[in-house]
């Protein structure tokens, strides 16, 4: 009776994560660490866009947080999110839904509708915000007020009026998002084996119990994951709002990260925009913590 092979010791490090991680952990910490230390930096400084830092200082700090337009500016940041999260959402879903169903049903024209969708995503955001800016001019000629006075609904003050103008900012911002989360939801949805399907058609269940039943809960994942990307791209958003509004009238559609832009090139106040940078870098890691917690599964915990 032979005695078993002796087993092979692992070489030293064989098995652990850290040789493969550090090299993207280099890579992260210099693209994305060091910015943010140099922006903690100037942020506690008296830095411009003219001069350089001569000294630490909380007048930066003071300033921005006693600045009495960052109230407002922040409530209209919370509504143009929230209200373009939800809705990029629903018009994503409901589009990369519409796609697949159309697809099963050999319906013709789904890649051309599909592609139209996709068109959208690659106008770039100064662009956005002016094609949008001719749709919505109150002048005779406006796109949209024209069509609206034919049926004798016009004209509305899409960007004069202060509420009208940040619904204005919704719809442009709308029609350029929905294509990612279409793409997200769209994946997602390929991704569910058929046999599911077929087997609610079998116990003759209808379209509300399949969707609610089997479609939701399978992209519960993609829906999170993409409610953070939307977030955080949403709340990153300034130049579709500065070519279209230029965040007025007044600042009734200043959002955060158009005040920072406004403060750094128009107020050459560097320390203030590396404050209101840090507030937009919070803002961002809070709506991902949150959303990720909203959306984890509860049946793993």
């Amino acid at each position: 009776m032979t005695a078993a092979p002796a087993l092979r010791e692992r070489p030293p490090g064989q098995g652990q994560p850290w040789p493969w991680l550090l090299p993207a952990v280099a890579v992260l910490a210099v693209f994305y660490a060091i910015p943010v230390l140099d922006v903690v930096r100037l942020a506690f400084s008296d830095a411009t866009l003219i001069a350089p830092a001569t000294g630490l200082s909380l007048d930066a700090v003071r300033s921005i947080l006693g600045d009495p337009a960052l109230r407002k500016v922040l409530a209209t940041t919370v509504i143009f999110v929230a209200v373009n999260v939800v809705a990029l959402q629903l018009a994503g879903l409901s589009i990369a839904l519409l796609i697949v169903r159309g697809e099963r049903r050999g319906l013709k024209g789904m890649a051309a509708f599909r592609t139209l969708v996709l068109a959208a995503w690659v106008v770039p955001g100064i662009a956005n915000g002016l094609i949008w800016g001719l749709l919505f001019d109150e002048a005779p000629y406006g796109t949209l007020n024209s069509l609206l006075g034919s049926v004798a609904l016009g004209p509305v003050a899409w960007l004069s009026d202060p509420k009208m103008a940040l619904v204005s900012a919704v719809i442009a911002n709308l029609w350029q998002g929905t294509a990612f989360s279409m793409i997200v939801f769209y994946a997602a949805r390929r991704g569910i084996p058929p046999v599911l399907y077929e087997v609610a058609e079998l116990d003759a269940a209808g379209p509300w119990r399949t969707f609610r039943s089997i479609t939701l809960p399978l992209m519960r994942r993609a829906i999170a994951v993409n409610s953070v990307l939307v977030s955080v791209q949403t709340l990153n958003t300034f130049d579709s709002i500065l070519a279209l509004t230029g965040g007025g009238p007044g600042r009734a559609t200043e959002v955060l990260a158009l005040f920072t832009f406004n403060t750094v090139f128009y107020n050459l106040d560097l320390a203030g925009g590396a404050v209101l940078a840090l507030l937009l870098f919070a803002a961002g890691i809070t709506l991902t913590l949150l959303i990720g917690w909203i959306g984890r599964d509860r049946g793993t915990s």
